[in-house]
């Protein structure tokens, strides 16, 4: 779920926990959590009402100062039924940070991220992937995805939905520019 920079503030200290948006399609399920630049939210109800429905409560729930405001600070197709996603601020560790740090693997976790990687690498329409990136990512840390994914001869975006899988798995990191291994990665390939 994208949140706008600008609400990343009011998500954190709770005085943002309703998104309007207009969608074609439900981006949100109530009871799941989503990864965000404001944190992890816990999505409470999704419901599709009426722009006109949108009332005082949900304008400033949502950041806006009025409903005038609310509706013009809509994002998405014009024309798109409007959502109402409630929300809540989940203040625990991202599960994918816990993991990240985990360096202490033991021979069966070594044994079980080396399966889920040549299940990856099987399942992949450009064969095997996993260990070269991780050796590229550990070679040139924090060199922009393009770079990488050009010297790989792979395109840009589909090398980055695989090193996303890499970071559900706890072996990269993400950083403004490229990505690191996480100490999980480094021991990982330093046990491989």
């Amino acid at each position: 779920m994208l949140i706008p920079q600008r609400l990343a503030g009011g998500i954190a200290d709770g005085s943002i926990t309703v998104l309007l948006r207009r969608w074609n399609r439900r981006h949100a399920i109530a009871g799941r959590r989503y990864r965000t630049i404001a944190g992890i939210l816990e999505v409470e109800a999704v419901d599709v009402i009426d722009e006109e429905d949108i009332t005082d409560e949900d304008a400033r729930a949502a950041g806006a100062a009025d409903v005038a405001a609310a509706r013009a600070q809509l994002r998405g197709p014009a024309g798109a039924p409007v959502t109402r996603v409630r929300f809540r601020a989940v203040h625990e560790p991202d599960p994918r940070s816990v993991l990240a740090a985990d360096d202490a693997l033991s021979d069966e976790d070594v044994a079980a991220i080396a399966r889920r990687l040549e299940r990856m690498d099987r399942a992949s329409s450009h064969g095997p992937w996993t260990i070269a990136a991780l050796k590229a990512i550990a070679a040139h840390p924090e060199v922009r995805a393009g770079d990488l994914a050009a010297a790989a001869g792979r395109e840009r975006l589909e090398f980055k939905r695989d090193i996303r899988k890499l970071k559900a798995l706890g072996l990269t990191l993400s950083y403004p520019i490229g990505y690191r291994l996480s100490p999980r990665g480094e021991a990982f390939l330093a046990r491989r």
